[in-house]
């Protein structure tokens, strides 16, 4: 039996429940200009996924980079939600917030 299916498997669920709660607290905590931290972690682990020396591990990596480079997207799409009310907006960049409100309408 090859239980290396699974395994990539479980990393994969485990990449997207890490990258989930990141985008929101990077949001909340950093903005939207947080999207270059998913960019840098996405392309070094991009790199150390064609220089891997295992597949299994190569393949992980890759997961994991486009987990990354998923989140430039997502953490530009939790202000939307953020501006929407559905998430909750960081206290201190209040004036951030009612400033994009006030563009949006």
């Amino acid at each position: 039996m090859s239980y290396e299916g699974l395994l990539l498997g479980a990393g994969a669920f485990l990449c997207i429940g890490i990258f989930h709660p990141l985008v929101i607290k990077a949001e909340y905590y950093f903005g939207v200009k947080s999207w270059w931290a998913f960019l840098a972690i996405g392309l070094i682990a991009a790199a150390g996924s064609v220089f891997a020396g295992s597949l299994y591990l190569s393949i992980f990596l890759g997961i994991f980079a486009f987990s990354a480079l998923w989140g430039i997207g997502e953490v530009i799409k939790q202000e939307q939600r953020v501006l929407k009310g559905w998430f909750p907006e960081n206290p201190k960049r209040h004036e951030y917030y009612a400033r994009k409100r006030q563009e949006m309408k």
